[in-house]
């Protein structure tokens, strides 16, 4: 899948595991339905967490076809969420009744009586996945989507609401999705798996996926990293948004480290499970910064 011009420095990229309380997010995604995977993962973290959850799946999909394929996904059984009515299947059609007309102060509105009643059935939080197709299906135009999707911001200030915004690369053109992807605070990777580096101002940020199927694509942006970082100044990799990370991927940092220039600053940015592997594969406590 070719990516926006937007996504590749977006600075809130991350995967979905990595959604926290609070997160308005960005995800963007080609086929017939949407990434299945990422869904499922959303919706598995929510449940686990004690959490509301509110699918808004694409529209010309109808309920027991969404049901079927989070099913078959692999995860928390989605039975266990439907029998504590944790898990909810809808759609926007439903979420802005009697309404027939979208509006974004009536969206907001069933929005924050959602919040409220998932408050007093004492959930944890409350999370939406909202599919975008919805806007062709009510007829709305995407300058009042743009809009609501820009001033939305309100929703998610006490962290006990989030969201995931999913637009199908095929209905928006591409100068609306990339407006989008930067009105968006988080920018979602569009597959499990994936990994995707960034690179500048002497610092990686590894964020997805580090294991045998990307680390060619880790590696690469190691040698990147140190070759063009010069001689001289903090070279820094971090890796506070990246999921799995292999043996065979944390070896070659620490390695990569190893060969730098003796007295070069070079520190590691990264969970406390990850420093573990690292300092077990011989890195420098020291050049470790440990967050979360």
């Amino acid at each position: 899948m070719g990516g926006l011009a937007g996504e590749e420095q977006h600075p809130g990229t991350l995967p979905v595991q990595h959604m926290g309380a609070g997160d308005h997010a960005f995800l963007c995604y080609d086929g017939e339905a949407p990434g299945w995977d990422v869904l499922a993962a959303f919706v598995w973290a929510g449940l686990v967490r004690g959490e509301k959850v509110i699918v808004l799946g694409p529209p010309h999909l109808g309920e027991s076809e969404v049901r079927a394929r989070l099913q078959e996904a692999p995860g928390l059984p989605a039975a266990s969420g439907w029998e504590r009515a944790q898990l909810e299947l809808s759609s926007m059609r439903e979420l802005i009744l009697p309404q027939r007309r979208f509006t974004a102060d009536r969206q907001w509105r069933r929005i924050v009586e959602e919040t409220e009643a998932a408050r007093v059935e004492g959930f944890s939080g409350l999370r939406a996945y909202i599919d975008m197709g919805w806007v062709a299906d009510l007829g709305a135009g995407l300058d009042m989507m743009m809009d609501r999707e820009r001033r939305a911001g309100h929703l998610f200030t006490d962290g006990f609401y989030s969201e995931i915004c999913a637009y199908d690369r095929r209905r928006f053109p591409e100068p609306v999705l990339e407006a989008m992807c930067r009105a968006h605070p988080r920018n979602l990777l569009p597959r499990l798996g994936q990994l995707r580096c960034l690179h500048g101002n002497g610092t990686l940020r590894v964020i997805g996926e580090a294991d045998l199927a990307t680390a060619p694509r880790f590696a690469e942006a190691l040698a990147a990293l140190f070759r063009d970082s010069g001689a001289s100044g903090v070279v820094t990799v971090d890796l506070r948004r990246t999921g799995f990370l292999s043996a065979a991927c944390a070896d070659e940092l620490v390695r990569r480290i190893a060969r730098a220039a003796a007295g070069r600053p070079v520190r590691v940015r990264c969970s406390a499970g990850h420093a573990l592997l690292l300092r077990r594969l011989g890195a420098d406590p020291a050049r470790l910064e440990v967050t979360g």
